[in-house]
């Protein structure tokens, strides 16, 4: 028999001794006709033992509570004399408190008073006014004195505490709480050095291991968030999720979510162990294993606001959308003749491979090789650093560019033209004035001879007339006289 089962069974022994022995002293007091009151009583009897017996008295009932075991046979073989057990009663008492184990208190009871229910070792020893308490366990919330509502089942639970409405479930669960209030640990070591945190869950094993004074945290999980101290409104469900972390606000799911992340905050890891530094950032899957992702809500979902933007994603695999804002840029400057690399390419048809489309439905577009021979610039790459997809938006760029300067060419003819048509509708205008002057000048002299054709008739009348006189006058015939004229005028 080891020496700590010696012990255990002299204890036994001890608390027998005690329990039969003053039990059959008080009998034969009566059977002799002892009164009570003449200094028969134990506490008349026995006063220097009176502290011994209360350590092992339930506290707020005075109810003794010890171990049950076999009648011992010392104490059968015991002589009734009331002189020799009580003898017997006090060696009993001196053996108990000189014992190495006689200050551990093995009690189960209820302290009616105060709704408190305890078993176990030293399990809600030092509890004064505390209240609707439950305390299972060795040492099961040893220091706790007049905080209300905790739960400790296990080893240690809930040990140093003095906060309230706290549950602790396992192996030194929330051991070293102190002032935190509203926790609740499941496992062994849960939460074990929390002291002021509060609304803490921790389930599993070592599960918020170095909390401290952080808050609203949980995690679910053996060793979840393990390291976290001061962190606040993490999440991590999953062995070993958050395992470094000690920042605030992240969320992890699966086993050894985000277990890289350190010092970062508002990170979301699912399935991913995260890179340490990152903040702000969400990482689902990894890369290798899930191969593929469906998103359900997307498909035949129309946006219908005006400000929706295309999704791209870079090598790595980040999701995001492609800046334009000169706040992002460096370097500005006009295309200019880069663009002119779009003609170089070559659009085709195509079908995709049937592996990748059964249907075999008809695409169009470009092949990312051929693309790279004439701009490298215009593909994008995979992990491997192989050409991989066609920078589209790039080459939308530069077919607008092309367009513009193709437009501006159209725009100088178009000025050309409208400036000749212009000068045109002058000259025209010019010379319709001038033959509307030189008809009217034409008009001007037409008339002019008009008149002097009308003065000449009138002259050649006028002479007619004369001659007509002058031959009357003369005797000459008219004709012969304007014939003399006519040689007169030669």
């Amino acid at each position: 028999m080891s020496p700590s089962e010696s012990i255990l069974v002299s204890h036994r022994q001890i608390c027998h001794l005690i329990s039969t022995g003053w039990r059959d002293f008080w009998q034969d007091s009566r059977n002799q006709g002892l009164n009570p009151g003449e200094g028969a009583s134990p506490d008349s009897f026995f006063p220097s033992f009176r502290p011994a017996v209360a350590q092992l008295t339930n506290r707020g009932n005075g109810k003794v509570c010890f171990m049950k075991t076999k009648t011992s046979l010392t104490a059968n073989s015991m002589s009734r004399s009331p002189l020799r057990r009580a003898f017997l009663i006090a060696l009993a008492f001196a053996l108990f408190a000189l014992s190495p184990q006689a200050r551990a208190v093995c009690q189960q009871g209820c302290d009616t008073s105060n709704s408190n229910t305890f078993l176990g070792e030293d399990a809600l020893l030092n509890n004064t006014t505390g209240s609707f308490n439950t305390a299972i366990g060795f040492n099961a919330l040893f220091s706790n004195t007049v905080a209300n509502y905790n739960t400790a089942i296990g080893f240690k639970a809930l040990f140093s505490t003095t906060a309230s409405v706290n549950t602790a479930i396992g192996f030194n669960a929330l051991l070293s709480n102190t002032a935190g209030n509203f926790n609740t640990a499941t496992g062994v070591d849960a939460l074990l050095s929390n002291t002021r945190g509060i609304f803490n869950t921790a389930e599993g094993d070592e599960a918020l291991y170095y909390n401290t004074t952080g808050n609203y945290n949980t995690a679910s999980g053996g060793l979840a968030l393990l390291h976290n101290a001061t962190g606040d409104g993490n999440t991590a469900v999953g062995y070993g999720a958050l395992y470094y972390n000690t920042g605030s606000g992240n969320i992890a799911l699966g086993s050894a979510a985000g277990e890289d992340l350190t010092t970062g905050n508002n990170n979301i890891a699912i399935g991913n162990v995260g890179v340490a530094g990152d903040s702000g950032t969400i990482r689902i899957g990894t890369a290798g294993e899930h191969t593929t992702a469906y998103i359900a809500g997307i498909r035949d979902t129309p946006l219908t606001h005006g400000s929706a933007v295309a999704v791209g994603i870079t090598p790595d695999g980040q999701l995001g959308v492609r800046a334009s804002s000169a706040r992002y840029k460096e370097a500005i400057k006009p295309m200019e003749k880069s663009s002119e690399a779009i003609l170089a390419l070559q659009p085709v048809t195509f079908r995709y491979k049937r592996e990748l489309d059964p249907a075999g439905i008809p695409q169009f577009g470009l092949v990312a090789e051929q693309v790279e021979k004439v701009n490298p610039d215009l593909v994008a790459r995979d992990a491997d650093g192989k050409a991989y997809t066609v920078r589209y938006e790039a080459v939308n760029a530069m077919l607008l560019n092309e367009f513009l300067k193709e437009h501006r060419k159209v725009q100088e003819q178009e000025a050309a033209i409208a400036q000749q048509r212009k000068d045109f509708e002058a000259t025209i205008a010019k010379l319709e004035a001038t033959i509307a002057h030189q008809q009217k000048r034409m008009e001007i002299f037409i008339a002019q001879l008009k008149e002097q054709a009308a003065q000449i008739q009138k002259v050649s009348a006028q002479l007619a007339a004369g001659r007509v006189r002058v031959a009357a006058a003369t005797g000459l015939e008219a004709s012969k006289f304007s014939t003399q004229i006519v040689a007169d005028n030669q």
